[in-house]
């Protein structure tokens, strides 16, 4: 197993580290109640999914 051969500086740490970034969580609007939710997944508000009910709500 590969093992590093020197110590990283903590400059190089940290800048690696610089690009780990943070993005906002996508979200469409439900077509029923046109409530936030999660691209292809079912509706929490309504339980709706492609025009269909899915969960009972």
């Amino acid at each position: 197993m590969p093992v590093p051969k020197r110590k990283m500086s903590r400059s190089n740490t940290r800048h690696r580290r610089a690009q780990w970034k943070v993005t906002a969580v996508a979200t469409v609007p439900c077509p029923q109640c046109k409530s936030a939710k999660l691209p292809h997944a079912a509706c929490g508000v309504c339980g709706t999914y492609n025009g269909r009910q899915i969960l009972a709500v």
